[in-house]
C-alpha cells in the first residue's frame, strides 16, 4: 500500500491518495493527536467505478461492457419520460441526491423522442416486456446513462441500482471531489417474488416518524417493497383511533421498562403511508389480536371478559392476554378500529396477527379468526396473520406469514396445497432481532443465533415442506423491539443481514452464492459509512478499509 498525502489550499481537510491492491484510492485525512504530535489517518472513500456485478441484490443479468465508463460532470442532465409525473419524482430524488454529493447543478428536463445522446434519461419506454412491472433496463455507455422501465416502481428500482454503481460518496449529505463514474454495460433485472418486507415493532418500543422515514430510505435502496408496522401489542398501542381515543392516549403511554411511549396520530401515519408511497414501499399496519392485546384491555375495561381492565404491561411475557370472545362490543370494537385504519391505509392489506395466543382456547380462536376475517373483507382489504391463522378457516385470499423455526409444519403445507399464500419469515433465519452471537449486547436468543451467513444460507422457494416456490408470495425480515430502542439499535441489528433476505427475496436462485453475495455485501460498508448506518461489522464478510 502506498499512501500520498496532499494538503490542498482550497479544502479544509488534507486528502491522501491511497494505492491497494493497484485500486486508487481518494481519502480524506483526519488530523488526530498521537503522543506530542499530528498524525494524518485517511479514511478510504473509492473512486473507481463500482463494477455491475458488484449490485446487493444481485441482478437477474449484468454484462460489463470492458473499458467504457460514463462520468457524471458538471454539465450532466437528467433527462425524465414526459407527462410522467411519477418518472419526475423520481429523477428529482436523483437529482437531490447528487446535488448534495457533487455539487453539480444536474437539471433536469423532459427526454427528447428517443434516446438522449448524453446525460441521464429515465424512461418508461423501451423495457423488455419481460421484466415485468418492477423491473428495470440499465444502459451505460461513454456517453450517457439510459433506465427503461416499464412502470415507475422499475425506474425507482432502476435507480436504486444507478446509487450503487456509483462511488459511495454520492451518499454524502455535502459537495465531495468525485470522479463520478458508472461503469459501462448493460444490466437487465426484475424481482423473483411479489413481497420483499421488513417489519418494525413500534409496540414494544415507540419510534418517532423520522425514524420509521429513515428505516423507509434504507430499506428501500435494496429494493424492499414492503414495510409492515406491528402498532399494536401488550405493551402499548402506537396509533390515534378517534373511535376508541384511550387506545392511544392510555394505552400508547408506556412502552417496555416503562417510559413515555408514544403513538403515531392520523396525520404522522399518513405520512410514513406518502414517504413510503414516494418510494414504491407499501405499508401494511398490523394490529395484533386476539392476543397481544393488553394495552387494548387497560384501555377499555368492557372488552374484559370481567369487565375489569388490567394494569398497563411494560414487560416482555407473550401469551397470557385475549380480547374476550364472546361479547359483542369485541367486533364493535374491531370493525372500528379497522375501518379507520383502512381508510388511511390505501395498499390492500392489513395484518391481523394471530400469533401466541395462549389465553384463548382453539375453538374460540377458529370462531374469532373466522368472524374477523369477514370485517377485514368488508373494509376492501385482504388478511394478513401470522401462520397460526391456519389453525382457524381461512379466506380464499388471506396470505399467511410463517415464523416458525422447523422447515415442516403440516398446517401451512396443507393451506398452501388448498391456495394460501405465504409470505416466508422462519425466525430462526430471518428474525433481525436474534444476537449473531452470545456477545452481542442487544436482541435475543430464543430462535438462536442469526449471523449474515444464517440470514442469506436458505431458499425461500423450497425451505418449508410441501410450500413450493408457486405457493410462497415472498420473504419479510421482523425486527421485534423489547431491546430495541434508538435508530442506532435498529440498524445495527438490520444490517448487514436485512440486504441479505432483501437477495433472496429479489435475485434468481442461480445467483445465490455465498462467496459472491459477502463480496457484494462487503462493498457495501463503505456506502454504509457514508450514510451514518451503524452496522454490525460480522467477521464472515471481508469489509473494506474504508467501511
Amino acid at each position: 500500500m502506498s499512501v500520498e498525502v496532499r494538503f490542498p489550499p482550497h479544502r479544509q481537510a488534507p486528502e491522501a491518495v491511497m494505492t491497494i491492491g493497484g485500486v486508487r484510492l481518494l481519502t480524506t485525512v483526519i488530523l488526530t493527536l498521537v503522543g506530542s504530535s499530528v498524525a494524518p489517518v485517511a479514511v478510504a472513500t473509492e473512486t473507481a467505478a463500482v463494477s455491475l456485478t458488484s449490485v446487493v441484490p444481485a441482478p437477474v443479468l449484468a454484462t460489463p461492457a470492458t473499458g467504457v465508463t460514463y462520468q457524471i460532470t458538471a454539465t450532466t442532465t437528467i433527462y425524465t419520460e414526459p407527462g410522467s409525473p411519477a418518472a419526475a419524482e423520481i429523477a428529482g430524488q436523483l437529482g437531490a441526491i447528487l446535488r448534495r454529493s457533487t455539487g453539480y447543478p444536474m437539471p433536469i428536463v423532459d427526454a427528447p423522442s428517443g434516446t438522449p445522446a448524453d446525460g441521464i434519461a429515465l424512461l418508461l419506454s423501451g423495457a423488455p416486456a419481460g421484466v415485468g412491472n418492477e423491473g428495470y433496463q440499465l444502459d451505460a455507455s461513454s456517453t450517457s446513462i439510459a433506465v427503461r422501465a416499464n412502470q415507475p416502481a422499475g425506474l425507482f428500482a432502476g435507480v436504486q441500482t444507478l446509487r450503487q454503481l456509483l462511488p459511495p460518496a454520492v451518499e454524502s449529505a455535502t459537495a465531495q471531489p468525485g470522479p463520478w463514474e458508472v461503469a459501462g454495460g448493460r444490466i437487465v433485472d426484475y424481482p423473483r417474488f411479489a413481497h420483499r418486507g421488513a417489519m418494525l415493532d413500534v409496540a414494544r418500543h415507540f419510534l418517532p416518524v423520522s425514524v420509521v422515514k429513515r428505516y423507509i430510505d434504507e430499506i428501500a435502496l435494496y429494493k424492499v417493497n414492503r414495510l409492515h408496522l406491528h402498532l399494536s401489542d401488550d405493551q402499548g398501542w402506537r396509533i390515534a383511533v378517534n373511535t376508541w381515543p384511550n387506545l392511544a392516549v392510555y394505552g400508547g403511554s408506556t412502552q417496555v421498562g416503562g417510559g413515555t411511549g408514544g403513538y403515531y396520530t392520523h396525520d404522522e401515519y399518513q405520512q410514513i403511508v406518502a414517504y413510503a408511497a414516494a418510494r414504491y414501499v407499501m405499508i401494511v399496519p398490523e394490529i395484533d389480536m386476539p392476543g397481544h392485546t393488553n394495552a387494548a384491555l387497560a384501555s377499555y375495561a368492557e372488552l374484559n371478559c370481567d369487565g375489569v381492565a388490567p394494569k398497563l404491561y411494560t414487560g416482555t411475557k407473550v401469551g397470557f392476554s385475549s380480547l374476550c370472545v364472546s361479547k359483542e362490543i369485541t367486533y364493535t370494537f374491531i370493525d372500528q378500529v379497522l375501518g379507520e385504519i383502512a381508510a388511511l391505509t390505501p395498499g390492500p392489506y392489513l395484518h391481523l396477527g394471530g400469533d401466541e395466543a395462549s389465553s384463548t382456547t382453539a375453538s374460540d380462536y377458529a370462531t374469532f379468526m373466522n368472524r374477523v376475517q369477514q370485517i377485514v373483507a368488508a373494509h376492501g382489504k385482504t388478511v394478513v396473520g401470522w401462520h397460526d391463522i391456519v389453525n382457524a378457516p381461512t379466506l380464499p385470499s388471506t396470505v399467511a406469514q410463517y415464523w416458525g423455526t422447523s422447515t415442516a409444519n403440516a398446517a401451512v403445507a396443507t393451506a398452501a396445497q388448498h391456495g394460501t399464500k405465504i409470505v416466508m419469515s422462519p425466525a430462526n433465519r430471518s428474525y433481525l432481532d436474534m444476537k449473531y452471537n452470545s456477545r452481542t449486547r442487544l436482541g435475543q436468543r430464543w430462535a438462536g443465533f442469526i449471523d449474515v451467513q444464517d440470514a442469506y444460507g436458505w431458499n425461500p422457494g423450497a425451505y418449508l415442506t410441501g410450500v413450493g416456490e408457486a405457493s410462497v408470495l415472498g420473504v419479510e425480515a421482523p425486527l421485534w423491539t423489547e431491546t430495541i430502542e434508538t435508530v442506532a439499535d435498529v440498524e445495527y441489528m438490520a444490517f448487514p443481514r436485512l440486504p441479505a433476505i432483501a437477495e433472496l427475496g429479489w435475485s434468481p436462485t442461480s445467483t445465490h452464492d455465498w462467496t459472491s453475495f459477502s463480496q457484494r455485501l462487503g462493498a457495501q460498508g463503505p456506502r454504509w459509512r457514508v450514510m451514518g448506518i451503524n452496522y454490525y461489522h460480522s467477521t464472515q464478510v471481508s469489509w473494506p478499509t474504508a467501511s
